[in-house]
């Protein structure tokens, strides 16, 4: 049973409803306002213990050019994209295939194998912080991008194939068995006929992968030493200062860091929210 819209309801519910929400998204937005206020106070205010009122004088400008001056942010930023856009290709291209041969083929075994794909996304992945390290080091891969990269692939495979098995899984199958009796190889099924139809489902997918790896900050700081490889989750520690912490640079920093996620969901919204919703109604 689905809810009754908020123009339905009773007078007292929908003067609760108008009151509720404005308050709910400044609670909501009140650690993005701190962020962006913070990046704009100068580091006297902050000293100072000035964290929620008004600054005595705006340093945006200073805050933001101190960022760029004072560490090889943008050197970060390009490890960040060198290390997600691979990772997500990898990931899509093999739970892919996975989740085409899951949902269109019936062979033995088949829910066992969508079983271990599931049950993989619930290990915590801590636990597997000493042995991953030690499978790089063992493989002479420790300390570059491809180490973050194939883990990435890795952990997010199993997911990606959850997700798109079940998109393909609801597609009208009569489709393939049309293909197959007119001679066309399998090959050239996923390519011309799934693929097309759940391109949403992967436009949402690239969304999430992108969201997910981009602001991930545990691998690259098990799997990453050097300075020159670090991407801009980990590079941002470089701003907190040596003896004090620059609450002012790192919040200007995490605001940078936090543009393209943003920027990708915008470019890709109609499609992120085509994905979601497909297969949401009956035809």
């Amino acid at each position: 049973m689905f809810p009754r819209p908020i123009q339905e309801s009773s007078k007292s519910r929908q003067l609760m409803y108008k009151v509720a929400l404005p308050i709910s998204l400044v609670i909501w937005l009140l650690p993005m306002i701190a962020i962006v206020a913070t990046a704009g106070r100068s580091l006297h205010d902050i000293n100072y213990g000035n964290y929620w009122g008004i600054p005595s004088e705006w340093a945006f400008l200073d805050n933001f050019g101190e960022v760029f001056s004072s560490s090889p942010i943008l050197i970060y930023l390009l490890n960040s994209v060198i290390i997600t856009v691979p990772s997500i290709f990898g990931a899509l291209f093999l739970s892919t295939l996975a989740g085409a041969g899951l949902a269109l083929y019936k062979f033995k075994g088949r829910f066992v194998i969508f079983a271990l794909f599931i049950a993989g996304n619930f290990v915590p992945f801590q636990i597997l912080m000493i042995p991953v390290r030690q499978l790089t080091l063992d493989l002479g891969i420790y300390d570059t991008y491809l180490a973050v990269i194939l883990f990435q692939v890795a952990f997010q495979t199993g997911f990606c194939t959850f997700f798109m098995r079940n998109f393909i899984a609801d597609l009208p199958f009569e489709l393939v068995e049309s293909a197959r009796s007119e001679g066309v190889s399998e090959w050239k099924i996923l390519i011309h006929v799934i693929i097309p139809l759940v391109r949403p489902a992967l436009a949402a997918l690239a969304v999430l992968q992108f969201t997910f790896i981009w602001n991930d900050f545990f691998w690259p700081l098990i799997l990453i030493q050097s300075d020159e490889l670090r991407p801009i989750t980990l590079g941002l520690t470089t701003l907190k200062g040596q003896y004090i912490s620059s609450f002012n640079l790192l919040a200007a920093g995490s605001l940078i860091a936090a543009l393209p996620p943003v920027m990708m969901f915008f470019a890709m919204q109609r499609h992120f929210i085509a994905g979601l919703t497909l297969g949401a109604s009956k035809g």
